[in-house]
């Protein structure tokens, strides 16, 4: 039995004094040696968190006892080393940056699309009167997805919201929208609907909860996630592997960050090019002087970078 859990989450609640819960929360989460990060805002909780199964089971009781996020629903993996080396929580102005911020126009506390248990996601996904859309950002779908989903092109998922002419196309369609855990089809959604699509529906606790549930059935690839593992498998039923390496485009699955912080880009690349080109994306940010030691991971913590610097694949995929 595995030391160590990871816990991904998140809840629509409305938060009063959400700044001051932020303060409080992070004292909380570090008298339990909780590490991970949490974004708090007005209007509720996003987090994924790591420490022992005791310490995990004290932080969800703790969740739930507050009547705010008492349906909370928690991801619960089991992993052999906590999946951060830090606590953060931060305050910020959505628990996930789309610039949907006008609780009158788009609020998940009034109205999503209709929730999908995974069993009936599997059931209705393959209908010729349905289209599968992911709501996540390219590097995440570009090492697994849904089989014949709809994928857009947008870096962040802010971007989301001037994609939408682009799926006018199915508006005649049951639109069944996934992400990870499923925060963002609460707000992708919502904002389908008030753009007059009348069947919007979401896959509830996204592809982690599909994968524990049903086996993962046809979805292709890794999942991204947000810690130190980058990606995680899902599908035990009938797995493959989509991705190409960016440096050589041989066929693999490893994600990694780039090595030279001031790039930070998400990629996937094999391991004879990751030795090769010391976990960078590129020769420039492998010269660069502040490329950090790359261990075979690919993973590093978060550290500031400066602003308006255009990451070096970006260059290179536009030339």
């Amino acid at each position: 039995m595995a030391k160590y859990n990871t816990l991904l989450y998140y809840c629509y609640s409305t938060i009063a004094d959400a700044e001051q819960f932020a303060t409080d929360h992070l004292k909380f989460c570090k008298s339990l040696g909780l590490t991970g990060r949490i974004i708090v805002a007005d209007e509720g909780l996003n987090g994924t968190v790591s420490g022992t199964v005791e310490a995990c089971k004290s932080y969800m009781d703790a969740v739930h006892a507050d009547e705010r996020f008492a349906h909370t629903d928690f991801k619960i993996d089991e992993v052999d080393e906590p999946s951060f080396v830090k606590m953060h929580v931060r305050y910020k102005s959505e628990i996930v940056h789309s610039g949907l911020r006008d609780p009158n126009i788009i609020n998940p506390q009034k109205q999503t699309g209709k929730h999908l248990e995974p069993a009936e996601f599997l059931e209705m996904k393959d209908r010729d009167d349905v289209v599968i859309l992911d709501v996540r950002s390219n590097y995440e779908h570009s090492v697994g997805r849904f089989k014949n989903a709809v994928t857009l092109d947008i870096e962040n998922f802010r971007d989301f919201p001037s994609k939408i002419n682009e799926l006018a196309q199915y508006k005649d369609k049951k639109i069944l929208t996934y992400c990870t855990g499923g925060i963002k089809c609460e707000k992708a959604s919502a904002l389908l609907l008030h753009e007059g699509f009348e069947n919007v529906y979401q896959l509830h606790g996204g592809i982690i909860k599909y994968g524990k549930e049903v086996g993962g059935e046809d979805f292709e690839g890794k999942c991204y996630v947000f810690d130190n593992r980058l990606t995680v498998d899902v599908n035990q039923i009938n797995p493959k592997v989509i991705s190409t390496c960016f440096n050589c485009g041989s066929t693999t699955d490893k994600m990694i960050n780039c090595a030279n912080p001031e790039c930070n880009e998400h990629f996937t690349q094999c391991d004879e090019c990751g030795s090769k080109m010391e976990g960078c994306c590129s020769a420039e940010c492998q010269s660069h002087p502040r490329k950090r030691v790359y261990d075979g991971t690919g993973y590093y913590v978060k550290v500031p970078q400066p602003v308006n610097v255009t990451k070096k694949s970006k260059v290179q995929l536009a030339e």
